[in-house]
């Protein structure tokens, strides 16, 4: 049995970021931009004001009068040129003219027509923004590895990218496996129950962004599982629920072997989820997870998610985005093993708070269900009480309420 953070340094080496793919720009929303891209165009494109107001050319006094030569309007080139000492109106964003200097807010004049009173001085620069000011052509607009984000994908329309190149989005298909298990819309027969499984890691997988599918239910027959399994390890990343363990009928893992698989870890020490299993193969990864709903959850949780977003190009490690916080409860120890309970986190008055949820045992679905967070307690750990420090890990925007 070997520690979570020594699990997680076995994946590592096979956790590369896919080769791209490019997209329509609108369709690379929450993508990792796999090349930087380059400013097309200077921006602003021209000198342009700031300001609606008047366009001057030279030292103004205030009070003085000056003749309006014309008015241009944000996107048209101004079509006359402005003497020294003149005045055009100008709007936000419209071309300043060669000749301009400094611009004065309409509010600082009498808003004239044919001519203006200036109120107020006005020095030279003011209220122009410059060619190139914010960013020049061919400077770095994206870097690699950027999370495109809805600012991203205007920066990249503002400078004309209509294809973005980015990494490729992992597979993930769910096999759930075990003679006992129906599907849910299925009334269980005595000894029989549910699959809750499939559900949570599609779920799950589609919240990480990845493309999930379902391979249904196997039976504890090798060559059923050993089918479902192998159409699986088409898929990048393949999650077995259930025959991890060391009874009879835990075959999942002999089944890998036979089909090229190399198993990676078999044990961790933490609680729920110890007997997880990892497993590579040319093709991708393979997690045999605990039957137990609540172990499958939090073994998806501390191994899969940080997987899956390695793979997407983010630079997650195990316990990666863990917050500090404050026990809002009294919180269990841990013996040997470390031990990751659900809990439900809040904000309030400028603390994080973490209410521990015990459940009763891996098992028990609806306290693992109804966390929003994972509170680790180190092994060793003893009790702790309302106001002690500890570590979660958040799993929802758990902010929202």
């Amino acid at each position: 049995m070997i520690s979570a953070e020594e699990a997680w340094s076995r994946l590592v080496p096979h956790l590369s970021p896919f080769k791209g793919e490019r997209l329509p720009r609108r369709q690379s929303l929450g993508r990792i931009l796999e090349e930087s891209l380059a400013a097309t165009v200077d921006i602003p494109a021209l000198d342009v004001s700031a300001m609606d107001g008047y366009a001057l050319a030279g030292e103004v006094a205030p009070e003085q009068v000056l003749p309006v030569a014309g008015t241009i309007a944000a996107g048209d080139p101004p079509g006359f040129e402005l003497s020294p000492g003149g005045a055009a109106r100008i709007m936000t964003g419209a071309p300043v003219p060669a000749a301009a200097d400094r611009v004065v807010p309409v509010e600082e004049t009498d808003g004239g027509g044919e001519e203006v009173r200036i109120l107020s001085s006005c020095p030279a620069g003011t209220h122009i923004r410059r060619r190139g000011e914010i960013l020049r052509a061919s400077q770095e607009l994206l870097e690699a590895g950027t999370l495109l984000t809805p600012g991203g994908l205007s920066l990249l329309a503002a400078h004309g990218y209509g294809e973005v190149p980015v990494r490729r989005r992992p597979t993930l298909a769910v096999l759930v496996t075990g003679d006992e298990v129906v599907p849910p819309d299925l009334e269980p027969r005595p000894g029989q129950l549910r699959d809750s499984h499939t559900d949570f890691l599609l779920a799950a997988g589609h919240s990480l962004g990845v493309e999930v599918s379902s391979l249904g239910i196997a039976g504890d027959r090798v060559e059923e599982l050993a089918a479902g399994i192998r159409t699986g390890m088409e898929s990048d990343v393949l999650l077995i629920t259930g025959g991890v363990s060391m009874g009879v009928y835990d075959l999942v893992e002999g089944v890998l072997e036979e089909l090229g698989a190399r198993i990676l870890f078999e044990k961790v020490a933490v609680q729920p989820a110890k007997p997880v299993v990892a497993a590579v193969h040319p093709g991708g990864i393979v997690f045999g997870l605990p039957g137990n709903p609540g172990s499958a959850m939090v073994a998806f949780w501390l191994f899969v998610r940080p997987v899956v977003r390695r793979l997407q190009g983010y630079d997650d490690g195990f316990w990666h985005g863990a917050l500090a916080a404050e026990l809002a409860a009294p919180c269990p120890g841990a013996k040997g093993r470390d031990r990751f309970l659900p809990a439900r986190v809040r904000f309030e008055g400028g603390r994080i708070l973490a209410e521990p949820v015990d459940p009763k045992g891996s098992h028990d679905v609806a306290a693992y269900a109804l966390g929003t967070a994972l509170l680790r307690i180190p092994a060793g750990t003893p009790q702790r009480e309302i106001g002690a420090s500890c570590e979660v890990l958040p799993l929802v925007d758990w902010r929202a309420g």
